[in-house]
């Protein structure tokens, strides 16, 4: 019976290579999540027996862990974060190195490179994580009357800090979350459908884990792309399929090119069930053009792929173009798309990554789907509660009137203007140096400037075996402390090179990377000439 039962799983995956059925994501295309290694589920015992009674026992070492989790790879955190972290503890025990310290523009972590915690935010979280606080005769004199009132209502919604919420996330705040959505859009939303995730990778992550079913199903992600899309799809067993941003417009995004995309991946076999969008753009700054969304909606409701809208910089927006949702798009469509929307606390004026709090919107998706999106993230009860709360007090920050509103405001916009004032004055700084170039940083927190790398350095990468841009960075790195991400783990068009560097560090410690930065594409340039 179990060969019989392994001979009809083979069937299935062999017929769906061979067309081009579409197929939606519904309960029953879920089917495997109630399978034991994909066996039926009457036959879980059978399958446990001889797996005991044939297999040898393995301790767990690299040649017998999943094979997905070698495949998978994250440049943001990878081998030149380590060299700069080995060179920063160098530092420390006095060993004399060409700079004085390493300079992190590798990760959009606002807080670990100067940037302050919004007051607001902190004293609200500080009264919930020490409600004693609340009893004592000089609270009002510690804190704003409205940072208590907020507090309070908070302890009163939940079991308090130490305590599991509902997996979906607390009530209020997923009620807060869908009045932001709300008003932001100019459409109606439910606090049924926001889910508050640990930060917005939980929840892609989730929906990735959803959406592939065996290594013929196929995601769509944008080159070059944030590696948690590349990494999910690994790791989950899944095929990643790519589409390319224009460069020379501005990093643009053409449904054309998608749509071409997933007919080329049919003709091989893949089923493109998904595709993930990031707007503004990581590692690219860029902010999509609305008419390039509408037609990025309408494709992915006739081809049936479900949007996975990454808009977790929306209010990183610097240029003439404003951020607009892909929900609010779809709505305007009446479009019947189904669509994952993810924000965090991470990004924005807040920059908590630490707190790791986040939310996922779900546009059209069928009840008995968001059933098992609800059981997905059961598994692990619910996201941490300081995050949770920080999501609500992004999204419904103070009023004008109340007491904490001019300290807010003001903090928040100096946080904003100097975001916008050291991203355009290090673009035009990269755009001044020999053999690179930069788009304007519309978005984001980031810049991703091209370098046209001499022959004989493309060379020397090769004698190394590392990708030249790798080597670009590693020797920026050991020179001159700055630490950046090469464009190559991210990916770029073919014979392109480029890195990826955020605006984060505070202005003094910005002017002292490009004097830095100058001297050295001078001198790089130079000795591969």
């Amino acid at each position: 019976r179990l060969q019989r039962v392994h001979e009809r799983e083979k069937r299935p995956a062999a017929h769906h290579t061979n067309n081009n059925t579409r197929s939606p994501l519904t309960q029953h295309t879920m089917a495997t999540w109630m399978a034991f290694g994909r066996v039926a589920p009457a036959m879980q015992g059978a399958a446990r027996m001889l797996h005991t009674s044939t297999a040898a026992a393995e301790r767990l070492t690299i040649s017998t862990m999943n094979e997905n989790m070698l495949k998978m790879k994250y440049a943001v955190r990878g081998e030149i974060v380590a060299r700069a972290a080995q060179l920063e503890r160098d530092l420390k025990q006095k060993k004399k190195l060409p700079f004085e310290q390493i300079i992190y523009c590798n990760i959009g972590n606002p807080q670990s490179v100067g940037q302050k915690p919004v007051t607001y935010v902190r004293q609200v979280l500080a009264l919930v994580m020490a409600p004693f606080q609340l009893e004592s005769p000089h609270v009002t004199k510690m804190y704003p009357a409205d940072v208590i009132a907020r507090a309070k209502a908070i302890l009163a919604s939940t079991h308090g800090m130490g305590a599991y919420s509902e997996s979906q996330g607390v009530e209020i705040v997923r009620q807060e979350v869908a009045a932001f959505i709300e008003k932001r859009d100019k459409h109606p939303c439910s606090a049924d459908s926001i889910f508050l995730t640990g930060g917005a990778s939980e929840g892609v992550k989730v929906m990735l884990n959803m959406l592939i079913r065996r290594e013929t199903d196929g995601i769509l992600v944008p080159i070059p792309q944030y590696p948690l899309y590349s990494a999910g799809i690994t790791q989950f067993g899944g095929t990643m399929l790519t589409y390319h941003l224009d460069e020379s417009k501005a990093w643009g995004c053409s449904a054309k090119q998608i749509a071409a995309q997933v007919e080329d991946a049919r003709k091989r076999g893949i089923t493109p069930r998904g595709i993930a969008v990031i707007n503004p753009g990581n590692p690219t700054g860029q902010v999509l053009e609305e008419s390039s969304m509408r037609e990025i909606v309408q494709l992915c409701e006739k081809e049936q792929l479900l949007l996975l809208a990454d808009e977790v910089y929306q209010s990183n927006v610097y240029g003439r173009k404003p951020f607009v949702s892909f929900r609010k798009v779809a709505k305007d469509l009446n479009s019947k798309v189904m669509m994952a929307s993810f924000h965090s606390v991470s990004k924005g004026m807040l920059g908590e990554c630490g707190l790791r709090g986040g939310y996922m919107e779900l546009l059209n998706f069928e009840k008995d789907v968001t059933e098992q999106v609800l059981k997905a993230v059961s598994v692990n009860l619910c996201s941490n509660l300081p995050g949770q709360l920080t999501v609500g007090l992004m999204v419904n920050p103070p009023k004008s009137g109340e007491p904490s509103y001019d300290l807010y405001k003001k903090e928040y916009d100096a946080i904003y203007a100097s975001l916008k004032s050291k991203a355009e004055a290090l673009v035009k700084v990269l755009n001044s140096l020999p053999g690179m170039s930069c788009n304007a940083s519309e978005g984001a927190m980031y810049l991703f400037p091209r370098v046209m790398l001499p022959a004989k350095a493309v060379e020397e990468a090769k004698k190394k075996n590392v990708a030249p841009d790798f080597l670009y960075c590693l020797e920026l790195l050991n020179e001159t402390g700055i630490c950046v991400v090469p464009g190559s783990g991210f990916g770029q068009a073919d014979g392109t090179y480029h890195f990826r560097t955020t605006f984060l560090p505070t202005e003094d410690l910005i002017a002292k990377s490009v004097t830095l930065l100058t001297a050295f594409q001078k001198k790089f340039m130079a000795k591969y000439a």
